[in-house]
């Protein structure tokens, strides 16, 4: 295996994200903008806005023409984050380690400031450059990818479906789907993203498709362990939730042993589709295996 920093290369990113998200904001004291600020610099893995940069990377190119692109992706998970943590949805008190938006502020508040972050990541992809031969297409194909994952056809549907079915016992088959669409795909178009800001091939990108599809499941089933045997003060989150609300997860259809069984299958996977690239791809590499070995 290669000598990698991982950790040196999560902290180097998450400087240049947070620097990049931080300068994006008026100096205010509105309410509004605290709100917006207080969940988006929270802290936080900034794992998709990493992914985006890692897959510019691997395919050759150079990170800094998808930072904009990148902060607009953690704009849209933490939106997502706001509105999930919210009283109608799975009433949570603490995310990364601190009180949740609506917790500190209030409910209206909350959703406003998801709202507001949601539409300023697309005002933040619409600032991008497009000068480049090329370019203005690529742009709209991003904006393209990261509507559609966050949207209707995404994110949001896959929220439905967890909603719809707490209390019940869903299939193997039927827990992927959801996952799929509630945590899947904004990873998948954030790996996407990258890939084609740095101008990827074709074959490359499909090929970061695949390691994305897996990888975006392993996430979501190492969530479903650590949502059992993870330490809260290493989280920042409650544990447990799952089973109170009796939600179908990994665990409670595989087993324990078979999920994280399950997940280690899911980054083999994800390896492999990244057989064809060089050395730029070490950082992807690291980060699937980093997904399964995570505390938080």
């Amino acid at each position: 295996m290669n000598s990698f920093d991982l950790n040196a290369y999560l902290s180097s990113k998450r400087q240049q994200i947070n620097a990049a998200l931080d300068s994006m904001f008026l100096h205010t004291s509105r309410k509004l903008v605290k709100a917006m600020k207080h969940s988006l610099m929270a802290g936080g893995k900034r794992l998709r806005p990493i992914l985006c940069l890692a897959a510019a990377e691997t395919v050759g190119g150079n990170s800094q023409d998808a930072i904009q692109a990148s902060c607009a992706i953690e704009m849209i998970h933490t939106y997502s984050l706001i509105h999930d943590d919210l009283p109608a949805m799975d009433d949570d008190e603490l995310r990364r380690g601190q009180p949740t938006c609506h917790a500190i502020f209030d409910e209206a508040t909350a959703i406003l400031a998801g709202d507001a972050l949601l539409t300023m990541a697309f005002e933040v992809l619409s600032l991008m450059d497009s000068s480049r031969e090329g370019q203005a297409m690529d742009l709209i194909h991003v904006v393209h990818t990261l509507a559609v994952a966050a949207g209707y056809q995404g994110m949001i549907e896959g929220q439905m479906q967890d909603i719809a079915a707490e209390g019940e016992s869903l299939s193997l088959k039927d827990l992927e789907k959801m996952h799929a669409l509630k945590t899947g795909s904004l990873i998948e178009a954030s790996v996407t993203t990258g890939a084609i800001l740095g101008r990827g091939t074709a074959f490359q990108v499909q090929q970061l498709n695949i390691y994305a599809k897996n990888i975006g499941l392993a996430f979501q089933v190492t969530d479903d362990i650590l949502n059992i045997e993870g330490d809260p003060m290493i989280m920042g989150k409650n544990v447990g939730s799952d089973q109170i609300r009796l939600k179908s997860t990994y665990p409670s259809v595989l087993g324990m042993d078979q999920s994280k069984q399950f997940a280690k299958k899911l980054v083999s996977n994800a390896l492999k589709a990244l057989e064809n690239f060089d050395t730029k791809a070490h950082s992807l590499r690291a980060i699937a295996n980093y997904i399964i070995d995570r505390k938080k």
